[in-house]
């Protein structure tokens, strides 16, 4: 009796989304991949100087389909590599994300993109100077203006930089996509690719403004030590894949300043900021801190298809995430609280997680 009501609790609370699988056509150059989830697509164009820093970091996340670097913002039709590179046109370098907004959302993307470059330098990016190498954020409608601009103001009053953020958010008006030998380029030309990077001094600066999130740092512990750390319920959540009873867990009351971290890693995934009353009957979040840290692969459990949560750097089940959310992520990350554990804002700094504290405000 108590499977039965769990199960029931399951499919009404953490309810299904449907499933439709398809190729997506794209006339853009670059790598195509299917869409595993939904039939939804969204676009992301962002310009952050050299094109092929940008669109690396956003490649193999879930709930990303393609990632296209290109040319982006100016009145020129179909520009070339050396004439946008010399000033010779208005466009700016550019990567245009495709996406699928009920595994990934804009706003993930967004706090994602502040991290691969430079969003104070005006005229250019690192040694690549010029309009062509300016940062920007190319807004696709209403909704996403409004996230960028809140992002962008919340990064720029919570004082990471010395500087003010100098990114403008612009209205998209064109992208064409790059001649084929800058597709993947971090993938063809490695050796090349990461010299520019180190180089330019772009690696320096991220290292320097925004905490390590590596498996070096966030180390996952083997299943036999976590038997004996773990409680049973931890364990079985994490380990097994289990779910844990609706309103009788630990966080789904909490409203305590503070963020969640993967309670094998240690590595953050949620912020209290994010955290809203969902009424399923667990910890419901809009959006995770970094998209980069979790995995999100198709389960087809219970005799549904939903997007499972995992986190990538303590390889535990999290939950499930569900497109029923609030705006503007419209995204439900419903969290096992087994599978966490929280930090309070007056404890983050002396727990090594003091980075984090501008999200939490």
């Amino acid at each position: 009796m108590i499977m039965i009501t769990l199960l029931v609790s399951l499919l009404m609370a953490c309810g299904n989304t449907s499933v439709e699988s398809k190729e997506v056509s794209n006339s853009s150059s670059g790598e195509q991949k299917n869409v595993v989830f939904s039939s939804k697509t969204q676009l992301a164009t962002f310009a952050g100087g050299c094109f092929w820093c940008v669109e690396a970091p956003f490649e193999d996340l879930d709930g990303v389909i393609s990632v296209i670097s290109g040319y982006a913002g100016g009145k020129e039709k179909n520009p070339t590599y050396g004439e946008v590179s010399s000033g010779k046109t208005s466009h700016k370098e550019s990567v245009q994300i495709t996406f699928d907004p009920e595994v990934i959302s804009y706003a993930e993307l967004v706090d994602i993109f502040w991290q691969t470059y430079d969003p104070t330098d005006v005229g250019g990016s690192f040694y690549d100077r010029g309009p062509q190498y300016e940062s920007a954020i190319f807004y696709h409608d209403a909704e996403q203006k409004k996230v960028a601009e809140d992002s962008k103001s919340r990064l720029d009053k919570s004082g990471r930089f010395k500087k003010p953020i100098a990114t403008p958010v612009i209205k998209y008006t064109n992208f064409y996509a790059a001649e084929d030998y800058h597709q993947d380029y971090y993938k063809k030309n490695p050796t090349e690719y990461y010299a520019y990077r180190n180089g330019s001094g772009r690696d320096a600066f991220i290292k320097a403004h925004w905490p390590e999130l590596s498996e070096k740092k966030y180390q996952a512990i083997p299943k036999a030590e976590l038997k004996k750390t773990l409680t049973p319920l931890q364990y079985q959540v994490t380990m097994e894949n289990a779910t844990e009873y609706a309103f009788q867990n630990e966080y789904n009351g909490n409203k305590e300043d503070g963020i969640y971290v993967c309670i094998v890693s240690g590595a953050p995934l949620f912020s209290s900021k994010d955290k809203y009353e969902s009424g399923s009957g667990w910890p419901s979040f809009t959006k995770p801190i970094d998209a980069r840290v979790i995995d999100k692969p198709i389960d087809k459990e219970l005799g549904m298809s939903r997007v499972e949560v995992r986190s990538k750097l303590g390889g535990s089940h999290l939950g499930h995430v569900f497109y029923d959310g609030p705006a503007p992520t419209n995204l439900r990350y419903c969290m096992n609280s087994a599978a966490m554990k929280f930090i309070p804002k007056s404890e983050m700094q002396a727990a090594g997680y003091g980075d984090y504290i501008w999200l939490v405000d």
